[in-house]
Formats: C-alpha cells, sequence, structure tokens
C-alpha cells in the first residue's frame, strides 16, 4: 500500500488532463440509451471500444454482455475495477435534455455514471502506465439490477480466464449533497432475498362466496400478518426490511380466482436473523391457508439474491485515507450500513478483500431546498436511486474517475 499523500499527487498528476466536457458527452449518450438487464449490448460495445483504444485487451461477451478489459503492465500486484452497466425499467421523468430516448426505460440507479468513470479510469491508468507497474483489470458487468450478472460472469470464467485479483474495487453513485465519498468499513450493505408465495383456493362466481375458498381474502390476512414480522419477532437492535411488493390476483369484477400470488423481499443484515425471518414468512402463509381451509397447501419459494456486502476493514481505510488526502478530510465520512444490496462481491474470488464505497450526487440546488434539519431526513426528501426524477449532477464525473484511479493506485503505484 502507497503512503496516501504519494498517491493522491499521483493522482492529481494523472488526471489533471481529463476532460470533463467529454466525459460529459459519453455519459449523456449512456443516459440516452439505457438497456435492461443482459440486453447491455450497445453500451458494452462502447465502453469495449474505448478500452481498446486505450491499450487494453478486451474481451467482450463474458457472462451475456460483460466486457473484461487487461492491461498487463509488468510485475507487481493485480487490481479490478468494477462498473455496473444496466438500466432500469422506470419511465424517466426529470426533464433532463439528455433524458432517455427509450420508452419505460432509464438510468434510475446511475450506471451509467458508472460506465463513465470505468472508462475515464482505464484510459486514464493506460495513458499513464510510466508511472505504475502490475495489472489493471477493467470489469463491465452486466444485469446487477436483476442480480444475475455477477453470478452469469464468474460461471463464464471470470475467476479462470483472467489474472487473479489481489483486489477488488468499486464505488456506487448516492443521494446526498454532491462532494461526499462515504465509506464503511466492514458490512456495508445487506442481504436481499425474493419470496414468492402462491395461495390455492377454490375459484368461483362472484355471487356465490359460500362455494368457494377466497384466495383474496386469504393472501390479504397474509399480507396484514407479515408487517408484524419486523416489529414482534426480530429485535429491536436488528435491522431488517420485509416488503410485499406484489400482490396478483383475478381477472374479472365477478369472479372470484383460484389462486392469488405475492412477492415478497427480504433484506437483512445477519445471517441468523434472515434464518429465522423466512422461517417466520413460512409459518404465517401455512397457517392462514389452513384457517381458510384452502384445498391445497400454499407454495413458499425462496430465491436467494445477493449476499452482504463486507468491506475489507483495513483495505477501506487505506483507500478512505487516500479520498481524503485527495478530496478533503471531511468529504469522507462512515454513512454505516445500508439496507441496500449488491451482487458486487460475487466477483471476488474465495480470500479475495474487497472494497466499495459510495459517491454523493444531489445538485446542491435541489439538495437546499430539501425540507428537514440532517442529513437523514434531507436524504428521504431528494430524488434517490430507482426514482424517476434521479437526476445525479455532473459535477460528479470527473471526481468520480480520481477516486476509481486513486484506489487502484494505492496498490499499483
Amino acid at each position: 500500500m502507497s503512503e496516501p499523500t504519494a498517491v493522491a499527487r499521483l493522482t492529481r498528476e494523472i488526471t489533471a488532463g481529463l476532460k470533463p466536457a467529454a466525459l460529459e458527452d459519453f455519459y449523456q449518450d449512456l443516459h440516452r440509451h439505457p438497456e435492461l438487464a443482459f440486453q447491455e449490448h450497445r453500451t458494452a460495445a462502447k465502453l469495449a471500444t474505448r478500452l481498446r483504444a486505450a491499450g487494453h485487451d478486451v474481451t467482450e461477451g463474458v457472462g451475456r454482455t460483460g466486457v473484461v478489459g487487461v492491461l498487463e503492465n509488468g510485475d507487481g500486484p493485480v487490481v479490478w475495477l468494477r462498473g455496473d452497466m444496466d438500466a432500469l425499467p422506470v419511465q424517466e421523468a426529470t426533464g433532463l435534455k439528455y433524458a432517455s430516448t427509450v420508452d419505460g426505460v432509464m438510468h434510475a440507479c446511475g450506471h451509467d455514471l458508472h460506465v463513465t468513470w470505468l472508462a475515464g479510469a482505464a484510459e486514464a491508468l493506460a495513458a499513464a502506465r510510466d508511472t505504475w507497474s502490475g495489472t489493471l483489470v477493467v470489469i463491465g458487468q452486466p444485469a446487477e439490477e436483476s442480480g444475475g450478472g455477477a453470478a452469469a460472469m464468474v460461471g463464464a470464467g471470470l475467476h479462470t480466464r483472467f489474472p487473479r485479483p489481489d483486489v477488488l474495487l468499486g464505488q456506487h453513485v448516492t443521494p446526498g449533497l454532491v462532494g461526499f465519498y462515504p465509506h464503511t468499513p466492514g458490512l456495508t450493505m445487506s442481504a436481499s432475498d425474493d419470496i414468492d408465495v402462491v395461495v390455492h383456493g377454490m375459484g368461483g362466481h362472484g355471487s356465490r362466496p359460500e362455494s368457494t375458498i377466497d384466495p383474496v381474502v386469504t393472501a390479504a390476512y397474509i399480507v396484514t400478518r407479515l408487517q408484524t414480522v419486523v416489529s414482534r419477532e426480530v429485535a429491536a437492535a436488528h435491522s431488517v426490511v420485509l416488503t410485499v411488493g406484489q400482490f396478483h390476483a383475478g381477472t374479472k369484477h365477478n369472479i372470484i380466482p383460484a389462486e392469488a400470488r405475492l412477492s415478497l423481499n427480504l433484506r437483512t443484515q445477519d445471517p441468523r436473523v434472515r434464518h429465522r425471518v423466512i422461517g417466520a414468512v413460512r409459518r404465517i402463509v401455512a397457517g392462514e391457508c389452513r384457517t381458510a381451509g384452502c384445498p391445497v397447501p400454499p407454495e413458499v419459494t425462496l430465491r436467494p439474491g445477493y449476499p452482504n456486502t463486507v468491506n475489507d476493514t483495513a483495505l477501506d481505510r487505506q483507500i478512505a485515507a487516500v479520498h481524503r488526502e485527495l478530496l478533503g478530510a471531511d468529504a469522507v465520512f462512515d454513512f454505516g450500513p445500508a439496507m441496500g444490496s449488491e451482487d458486487f462481491s460475487l466477483l471476488a474470488p474465495d480470500g479475495v478483500p474487497y472494497d466499495y464505497w459510495y459517491v454523493t450526487s444531489t445538485p446542491a440546488d435541489v439538495w437546499e431546498a430539501a425540507p428537514g434539519t440532517d442529513l437523514a431526513e434531507k436524504i428521504g426528501k431528494v430524488p434517490g436511486n430507482h426514482s424517476p426524477l434521479f437526476a445525479p449532477d455532473p459535477a460528479v464525473l470527473v471526481p468520480g474517475v480520481r477516486t476509481l484511479v486513486s484506489a487502484a493506485l494505492s496498490r499499483l503505484a
């Protein structure tokens, strides 16, 4: 690990020639043309083209639409930098001049920024390869939002076809007054699981409910009872979120359907709590269906998604120190674990440390206009990730490249 002051100084030298207008043009182009999970063909091609032009050995189609660029530059550590590429099924409502041109699809989570940062860092480091030694591996990951992208890349040989990393590094845009770079050593993001529930009733005519077993009513009782799991079965010291995201049943006003379907999402930070909550969901679903006299037992299908994201404590503190030297002591702080989830950690081979931090992006005027007196209140009032109004300040483009470059140089310089 190089000294923070030396890395910050070198980063400033290497990134002094960054062209904000060119970065913004690339970013706006990606924002106009968002692509959903595993459909990122245009985005991947744009990234691959820039990596090749910078001198990277590029492999496309890793995990369907993933991109890997390798720049070997003598003996030394191997550093992996990752940026995710996919957009969301959200109708944009920002009114930006460069708003999405794809109906119902938007970069509402900032992955267009991530790709821009990744390309900018890869180019800057390639141009300054006389200042560092080792191997840089740049990963454009598909399908983070659907949860399958990292696993697909690993399944396609990411861990065996490319140089094994000494560290894996990544960052994410987040709401908050522009100009801050939160770092959290240890647990930084939660595990996420999806749970599908099918309630089997006995359908019939709406005029004769006595001849049916109504799955809608039963599913409604399940939804209501699930609200007690976190409040009454989990200790207050633990952070858990249990969401009913979908409720589907029926086809017509006067038909009592034969089944109802629920889609749940669970966020946890402790494996023991996760196990307990999943057990509670199964118990409540089974109990309500028995009480209603459902003719067939319900189906409860667990779909594991993201694991906890746990930063290597020493690595995070080292990179945070570099970012303080580069961006100011007050610009880096520990925001604590978030309930959000990521598949970033799946990219790290067993035993490889990783670090994942954030770049705040809310324009100053939007932040100042938001009600609230403290950080948590204001963050809840400004457009955040997955909002149709999410519009990061382009002022984060150059700093976001510098955070990646400096993190890589902390190992390579």
